[in-house]
């Protein structure tokens, strides 16, 4: 088979490393993909919202299969664009249509949608940039911290937690009047902060049946204690102990069925990853948000952990035949540390040369902002450089793989946390 998959971070390294392994992969092309996809597939310079030119590729190369992996192109409406366009029309694709990529690209339609299904959530009210005066109001009804998120995308930086009603106040006028994220934050979700412990499911979806993937905890804050400013990631842990059978039973059944449900009763077109961001509250969960892809890093730390052939399960997806999928997981402990460039996710410089080990023992090396010339690797944009994820039958085990490979990668200014995982490991002791 003759896969297309587009995308160009560390999420897509890790899946284009997954379907190179399946020998149901004739030959893999990565849009517009990174040095590392080169190394094991074939890049194609175009870019993920390049509707023609992709419509033209896919045509030309006689693609079997396209998997779509980051969020954008699904917002905006590729898969729908595919299946009106002459020679794409049945072509199979993992990923949502634009109204089930909705889910993402509205904070709102997606409290709604959840409100509608009975999925438990935290209590929230939305407020346009003319709403203003009613949104202060509404704040000062709210116990503290109080949550604020943009409505739209906004490169995982449009969640902010507000410790004081003063903080609140401001962000929420920065956000709907001074377009603190532009386009995105011309509506604004305020929403009830909820306590306990992050974790964030993966549900591979053909629109009626699924499968639920791995779980994982990842790490959002730039500092060591889980401080300072959000990033895209910084890490990631796979499986976690707090997420037992009896939690994931309570999330399948509150969360999973009602959420599928839904999909198919409100006519949703959905074939593709649901991230389901979670809070473990004493033990019951509740949704913080849905993403319409998977994650990264925990795509890197989640992937690793499938034994089953990958490809099958992408087949399954956009076929509408995953009832027929046996999904198989590892036993084993994946670990993800990400290495930034100095001064991510603010300001940072970039093009200085990497050392990368030819060879890592039990943990490989994702690509995610990486650029390539004749003097080898070097670091580009997007602040989140290399994710290293280390396999073992243990958290200790996995944390030792990782954090090795770790200290053999060295470039100027670069930083990573050091704490990844010690949180669970406390838990365990």
């Amino acid at each position: 088979m003759k896969i297309l998959l587009l995308g160009s971070g560390g999420r897509e390294h890790a899946f284009a490393w997954k379907i190179v392994q399946s020998p149901k992969c004739s030959h893999l092309f990565v849009a517009p993909g990174n040095p590392g996809t080169a190394q094991i597939a074939t890049n194609i310079p175009l870019g993920v919202t390049d509707f023609v030119g992709l419509h033209d590729f896919i045509c030309r190369e006689a693609i079997e299969l396209v998997v779509i992996g980051p969020e954008e192109p699904l917002v905006k409406g590729l898969v729908d664009y595919l299946h009106v366009q002459k020679g794409t029309e049945n072509i199979p694709i993992v990923g949502p249509s634009q109204l089930g990529a909705t889910l993402e690209g509205s904070k709102d339609f997606s409290k709604q949608f959840m409100q509608r299904n009975g999925v438990p959530t935290a209590a929230y009210a939305t407020f346009h940039a003319n709403q203003l005066e009613e949104g202060l109001a509404y704040l000062e009804q709210q116990s503290l911290p109080i949550v604020l998120k943009a409505d739209g995308l906004a490169a995982g930086k449009g969640v902010l937690i507000c410790e004081s009603l003063e903080d609140a106040k401001l962000s929420l006028k920065e956000m709907l009047v001074d377009a603190k994220f532009g386009e995105a934050s011309s509506k604004v979700v305020v929403e009830e902060f909820l306590t306990g412990i992050e974790l964030s499911l993966f549900v591979a979806t053909d629109g009626v049946n699924y499968k639920i993937l791995p779980e994982a905890k990842d790490y959002k804050r730039i500092g060591e204690g889980d401080t300072g400013l959000n990033t895209g990631g910084m890490g990631a842990v796979s499986p976690i102990p707090f997420a037992d059978a009896a939690f994931l039973t309570k999330v399948e059944e509150r969360i999973v069925k009602p959420t599928i449900a839904g999909l198919k009763k409100e006519g949703i077109g959905y074939k593709g990853f649901l991230f389901i961001g979670l809070m473990n509250t004493q033990g019951d969960p509740y949704v913080i948000e849905y993403n319409v892809r998977m994650g990264d890093p925990e795509t890197e730390a989640v992937l690793p952990r499938i034994e089953s052939d990958f490809v099958d399960l992408l087949v399954g997806i956009a076929e509408g035949d995953l009832a027929n999928y046996t999904l198989k997981i590892s036993p084993k402990t994946c670990t993800t540390v990400v290495m930034v460039s100095g001064g991510y996710p603010e300001s940072y410089a970039k093009g200085f040369p990497i050392i990368i080990p030819e060879k890592t023992i039990n943990s490989v090396v994702f690509h995610a902002g990486t650029s390539q010339d004749k003097s080898g690797i070097l670091t580009n944009q997007g602040g989140r450089v290399l994710a290293i994820t280390g396999v073992a039958a243990t958290l200790e085990e996995a944390l030792a793989s990782t954090y090795a490979t770790v200290a053999e990668i060295t470039w100027e200014k670069a930083y990573f946390r050091k704490d990844i995982g010690q949180d669970i490991l406390r838990l365990k002791k």
